[in-house]
Formats: C-alpha cells, sequence, structure tokens
C-alpha cells in the first residue's frame, strides 16, 4: 500500500478555498457565507473535533466574500479553533438557550452583509442548517435589511473538485478498504451472519489504518438480496447465499464508498449473470467517465448495458454519486442531472438492477476525473464473483 497521506491540510490550502468561494460569491453576489454543519465548518476553518457528535450546541463561520473568516462558536471550541488559520474568533458560554450566540452571529452577519446585503446559507438540497429553527427565525429578525439566501450553487461548486491533497486522502481510504475486501473471502465461513461477516472486515479496515468505518452494510439472501440499506442482521449465511458489503471508511475525515459481492459456495447461472451484467455496466462507466461528458451520460450508458442483460428495474434511483467529506455528496448520476465532468471530481459508479423478482445485483467502485479520463481510486473488483468455500 502506497504510503499514508500527511494528515492535515496546510494554511495554503484554505486560502485557495476561500479565494476560489470568493470567486463564486461575487458571481452569486453574495457578500458572505455562513455555514453550521460540521462538513462546511471543518472545510473552511480545519477545526475537527468529535465533539459534534454533541447536539447541544451550534456552531457558527462566517466566509467574507473579502475579508477574513470570522468564528461565532461556543467558548468550550475557543481553543480548538485557535488552533487553526482562523484569527477572528467570537464565543459566548453555551448552551444558553434563550439566546445561543443568535444576537453575536446577527453583529457579525451585519459587519460583513454590507455590498449586497445578502448571506449564503445552507438551505438547499443535501444542506444542513444545524440550529434550531426557532433561532433561525430570530436571526433573520436581528439582521433586518440583510438577506439569508441560499448558498448550495456556490458550496456545491466549492467542494465538487477536490484538491490533489483532497484526492490522496481519498485515494488512500479507497486503497485501505480494496486491500480488506480482498482479504475477506479467506476469512468468511459458512454459519456466519451478516453481522459478524461486516465486523470481520471493519476490524480489518481499523487494523489497515483507517481511522473508522461509519458505514458497513451488508445484506444476504438465496442468489441474490432482496434490498441494499437494511442490513446487517444475525441472518446465518450458507450454500447458494449471496453477500454485498458496502463501506464507507475513513482516512483524515474523507470517505470511501464502494461494495463488493461473495458468494457462499459456487453461485447459481441465474445470479453469475446478474454479476457479469453489473460488472459490464460498471467498465461501460469507467469508459465514459471523462472531462466533458455529463452525469447524466455515466448513468444512461450503465443503463443500457444493463437493460440490455434482462435487467427488470432500479429503485435506488441514481447509479453513483459524488464522494468526498461526506459518504454521499453532489452531484448523482441519473437522468437529468447534466452536470459536466471536470478534473478533480471524485465520483462513485453504482449500476444495480433487480435480475429476478426480490433479487438484486449491485456493483460500485470510486473514480476521479483527470485530464485523461479518469483513475479508479478503488482496486477494480474481479470479474467473477469471489466464492467462500
Amino acid at each position: 500500500m502506497a504510503e499514508e497521506p500527511v494528515r492535515g491540510f496546510g494554511v495554503d490550502e484554505y486560502k485557495v478555498r476561500h479565494q476560489r468561494a470568493s470567486e463564486l460569491m461575487r458571481a452569486a453576489e453574495l457578500d458572505a457565507l455562513w455555514v453550521t454543519s460540521e462538513q462546511h465548518v471543518r472545510y473552511f476553518t480545519g477545526f475537527d473535533s468529535q465533539f459534534w457528535n454533541s447536539p447541544t450546541r451550534p456552531w457558527f463561520v462566517i466566509v467574507p466574500r473579502d475579508k477574513p473568516l470570522i468564528a461565532v462558536i461556543p467558548e468550550i471550541g475557543a481553543e480548538g479553533m485557535a488552533a487553526t488559520w482562523v484569527e477572528d474568533i467570537r464565543t459566548w458560554p453555551a448552551p444558553v438557550p434563550e439566546d445561543d450566540g443568535v444576537s453575536l452571529l446577527a453583529t457579525a452577519l451585519s459587519e460583513v452583509a454590507c455590498g449586497h446585503g445578502r448571506v449564503g446559507a445552507e438551505l438547499g438540497p443535501e444542506m444542513v442548517l444545524r440550529m434550531p429553527q426557532v433561532d433561525f427565525e430570530r436571526l433573520r429578525n436581528k439582521v433586518s435589511g440583510r438577506e439569508i439566501v441560499d448558498g448550495t450553487r456556490v458550496l456545491r461548486d466549492l467542494r465538487v473538485v477536490k484538491s490533489a491533497a483532497e484526492i490522496s486522502k481519498i485515494r488512500h481510504a479507497c486503497q485501505i478498504a480494496s486491500a480488506a475486501f480482498e482479504a475477506l473471502p479467506n476469512g468468511l465461513v459458512f454459519g456466519d451472519t451478516e453481522r459478524s461477516a461486516c465486523k470481520k472486515l471493519h476490524m480489518d479496515m481499523l487494523n489497515r489504518g483507517a481511522d473508522a468505518a461509519p458505514y458497513v452494510m451488508g445484506v444476504s439472501g438465496p442468489g441474490g438480496y432482496a434490498n441494499i440499506i437494511m442490513g446487517p442482521t444475525d441472518r446465518v449465511m450458507g450454500a447458494g447465499d449471496i453477500l454485498i458489503i458496502d463501506t464507507g471508511a475513513t482516512f483524515d475525515g474523507y470517505f470511501c464508498d464502494f461494495d463488493r459481492n461473495f458468494a457462499f459456495g459456487p453461485p447459481d447461472d441465474q445470479s453469475r449473470r446478474a454479476y457479469d451484467v453489473v460488472y459490464r455496466a460498471t467498465e461501460a462507466g469507467i469508459r465514459a467517465a471523462r472531462s466533458g461528458a455529463s452525469t447524466s451520460d455515466l448513468w444512461q450508458v450503465m443503463n443500457d448495458v444493463l437493460e440490455a442483460g434482462g435487467s427488470l428495474s432500479n429503485s435506488v434511483g441514481r447509479m453513483g454519486h459524488g464522494l468526498g467529506m461526506q459518504l454521499t455528496e453532489f452531484p448523482s448520476n441519473k437522468p437529468g442531472d447534466h452536470t459536466l465532468l471536470v478534473p478533480g471530481m471524485v465520483l462513485t459508479l453504482e449500476p444495480g438492477m433487480e435480475f429476478a423478482p426480490g433479487k438484486m445485483m449491485v456493483h460500485e467502485e470510486n473514480l476521479v476525473i483527470t485530464d485523461a479520463g479518469c483513475e479508479l481510486l478503488s482496486r477494480r473488483a474481479l470479474a467473477e464473483m469471489p466464492v467462500v468455500c
């Protein structure tokens, strides 16, 4: 496995992010971005803490178009934020439910929103406004004369293209999971449950250097599986079963997200053909994944292979998505998305089909768009389904 990437980012990385955000804000006529979610606070500042698991306190960061960042945060986080590149840190002794940073935040927003009078916030699809709704309404009343609008387009356009340093972390997470997946068949036995199989993979990824594996989903069934989101359970697996494990392991705050299928004993002809179809659909997606194509193009080429292979349906709604600081990010590989691919975009390809009533087969790989086409970040799955003997 390649050498582990350096953890964290240098100040220059955050300065570039701020510069790119400023250019996008200028085009959108925004004076600032205001973010509240863990991923966006971390993206702009580098503030990284397990304390996000506590929902009690809100955290606010303002990204002005032409001025330094402002952190408006609980006192308990002041020391941690001071270790980042942010210098303007304003605190209150949270939690104070009657005014949990709202007045302090309103003052800061009023200071920066003095051009167009517009601040972009996390209000759109796949965004999270991490504060009580009643406090949001109080804030709007306190900043009368300034408009809080949806900043989703700016945030999406900013994060959808990853830096080389970000890509190195995703690649490393993918390589860790790839190695664990490749070793897993030798560790599985007849009589394993979905849960015990997932735990074996989970522990192996941690031992290989993953920081965490918050998503390790496994489901199984005779000759195929009926869903891909509800496991793992204590179902015992035996001859004729097909197991899929889908994992999102992390390294330094960045996810991988791909799956592998395993047969307990030789798979029947129907399962083998279904595996071959989704494998070939993925190959078609890899060939099509290049700058200038669109996410809808990726969906179309994969769907063509699935339909030709006898697909009855695909209830997932898309065949892959963006990937980075979150397990799933914008965009979606689906009809009507039409997001143009550019170098630096990291995507999953995830063709899936119902190949018989109540039986699914799904495949997934991770890649990054490059100037020359694409680079696989996950190690390509075997062309034939691995068999547990």
